[in-house]
């Protein structure tokens, strides 16, 4: 009979198959740099990050923020909601109000971007009554 026989050859078969599943492969060798692989650096610097200036609303009236192109002044809004400040800019080339906003679970305080060098006046008002327009000076330089 040939069932016998072919039980054995199955047997060796499956093992060999199984060994060499398990076996470990070579690492494909990483390629060699060659001069025209390399990254051309870029000449610029990289832009430094201004970090923002973050001051309380009740402690803005009357005052002047120095801002450089690019900061933005971050509007601490207290216990008032965010959304409830609405900003008015004297001079939208020299800088621009920014609306604060909820998104999912993050809160955005309002607050001024600094755009050109110069100054110009800002109105904030709150939509929650009783508040009083804060106005400030925001003045910009390089």
């Amino acid at each position: 009979m040939r069932i016998p026989r072919l039980i054995p050859a199955l047997a060796v078969a499956v093992a060999l198959v199984g060994l060499t599943a398990c076996a470990q492969s070579e690492p494909a060798p990483s390629p060699t740099p060659t001069a025209t692989s390399s990254p051309t650096p870029d000449p610029t610097p990289p832009t430094p990050v201004i970090a923002p200036v973050t001051m309380d609303v009740g402690d803005l009236q009357g005052q002047t923020v120095d801002l450089v192109v690019g900061q933005v002044l971050n509007i601490d809004t207290g216990d008032l909601d965010v959304t409830s400040y609405s900003g008015q800019v004297d001079d939208p080339a020299v800088a621009e109000f920014v609306a604060g906003r909820e998104d999912g679970s993050a809160t955005f305080n309002p607050g001024v971007t600094a755009l050109a060098p110069g100054s110009t006046t800002v109105v904030l008002s709150s939509s929650q009554g009783g508040i009083q327009d804060v106005t400030f000076t925001v003045s910009v330089s390089d």
